[in-house]
This record gives structure tokens, sequence and C-alpha cells, in this order.
């Protein structure tokens, strides 16, 4: 009896840390696929002409993976071509895995994303990237081309 009743007891312990490390894994994958974002933005940046990240977008426009596709025509967002789709995808990935909020926002000469974490990071709720070169945990969603 003692023995199971040890094995229960670090059984429960080894689970509640399981549970930890599944929010933490699924607030790294929010991070790399927002991280990836800005190398492909530079793509769709370079190949559109005169140089810009195609029309201005909202936060309607942020995909999931079951929507990609509702995006502004011929925004970063969209999946109108091959460098906006994989930008399209990347964004579509972080708010599936985050299952929580998204802002996606972008004009001709900037553009932004933020994303809800799976659990928040300290008081860092949201995980935000802009064309400016910031990354950071932000305590609320970005509403702007900026974080």
């Amino acid at each position: 009896m003692v023995v199971v009743a040890i094995i229960g007891i670090l059984a429960s312990v080894v689970l509640a840390s399981l549970n930890t490390a599944r929010a933490k894994g699924a607030n790294a994958a929010i991070k790399a696929n927002l991280a990836n974002i800005r190398a492909q933005a530079e793509l769709v940046y370079d190949s559109t002409s005169p140089n810009g990240y195609g029309t201005a977008s909202n936060a309607s426009t942020c995909p999931t993976l079951a929507a990609i596709g509702g995006a502004t025509d011929a925004s970063l967002f969209a999946d109108e071509v091959a460098t906006t789709l994989v930008v399209a995808n990347a964004v579509a990935a972080a708010v599936n895995s985050s299952g929580g909020t998204s802002f996606c926002g972008s004009t001709i000469s900037a553009w932004v994303v933020s994303v809800q974490l799976k659990t928040a990071e300290g008081s860092n709720t949201h995980w935000c990237v802009d064309s400016t070169g910031v990354s950071a945990g932000k305590t609320a969603i970005a509403d702007t081309t900026d974080c």
C-alpha cells in the first residue's frame, strides 16, 4: 500500500510539471512562428513594386489555419502569392498555437503582429513583433503598426 501511495504522489508531481512544460512549449512555438514572419515580410517588401508591404489591412485579417485567404487582397497577410502565403501560414500557426486573441495590422511601410501567449510570462500575456525589429512580450494586445 505504501509503495502504491508513493507512486501515486510521484505521478501527480510529474503530471503537474508536464502541463507547465506544454504551456511553455506552446509559447515557444508562438514566438518562433512570429520570429519567422520578419524575414518573410522583408521578402514581400523587396518583391513589391514600389517596395512596400502591400495594401493596408487590419485586425480582421489575422488568418487562422482554417481560414487562410480571408485577408485583405494584396496585403502582407493575404495568400495571393507564394511570399505572402508563407507569412499568412506563420501567423496562422502562431494564432492556432495560442487559441487566444490576435492582431495583424499593416500599411505600405509598416506591419505588426501581436498574439496572445498560451500562458502568461510574468505580466506579459501577448507576444508582439513588428517591422521596426521589435520582438517582445506585452501586457496587452497591440493595436497600431508598432509594438
